[in-house]
């Protein structure tokens, strides 16, 4: 899945109830961190085997835009987009505690190995369409999270203009959007399903890692 992706952007705290539930300020500016392509996984109702020796591992769903086309100042929003999926932000949570603590990058609570499984991509059907409809996690069976990119703080054009300006956005660049409220820890064996309004778009069983194998 990951030949074609560069550069995979992330947007955090982007939804101000879940800046709330962990306790965060919402931010005055689009906070904007990154994961390798080597954690880009697909969610083909596979088992994904995360690491679960360092604690509680947090589930984030998100609406991922694929860029099509090189950022220029004043190119429109719906010129940028190629297509979307639907996305997992998987975060180390007590890594990430400590690492924010020390003033550190959250590159190993953020980008392991898998961290961020990626539904099949939809062709991009117009900017209202994206912004309006709803997207969910439901976790055995049971939803988690519903959110819409209408209710978060930065739309795509302000991510747009500030990951264009001040790091490069270009063909095959990705950028998770952010995640709603309703965040919480996986645990072995749960059964994972995103959706698209009430299309199921691809789902995974998480397989937590002991340390004697990890």
């Amino acid at each position: 899945m990951n030949r074609d992706i560069r550069n995979v952007y992330c947007v955090g705290r982007n939804y101000g109830k879940h800046a709330e539930e962990l306790g965060n300020d919402v931010p005055d500016s689009p906070m904007i961190f990154m994961k390798p392509t080597h954690a880009i996984v697909p969610l083909d109702d596979q088992v994904i085997s995360l690491p679960g020796r360092y604690g509680d591992v947090h589930y984030e769903a998100e609406l991922v835009v694929r860029i099509g086309g090189r950022y220029k100042p004043g190119l429109a929003v719906e010129a940028l987009i190629d297509s979307f999926a639907l996305g997992l932000d998987l975060t180390l949570r007590e890594v990430q505690t400590v690492l924010k603590q020390d003033r550190h990058p959250w590159l190993r609570a953020k980008g392991f190995a898998g961290s961020a499984p990626l539904t099949a991509f939809r062709p991009f059907e117009g900017l209202d369409a994206l912004t309006e409809t709803s997207f969910a996690l439901r976790i055995n069976d049971e939803e988690r999270q519903r959110g819409a990119l209408r209710d978060a703080i930065f739309g795509l054009p302000e991510l747009f203009e500030h990951i264009g300006t001040h790091y490069g956005l270009d063909e095959g660049d990705l950028i998770f959007t952010g995640t709603p409220a309703g965040v919480g820890k996986l645990g072995d064996g749960d059964e994972l399903a995103l959706y698209w309004d009430d299309l199921r778009e691809g789902g995974c069983r998480i397989a937590l890692t002991p340390a004697s194998s990890d």
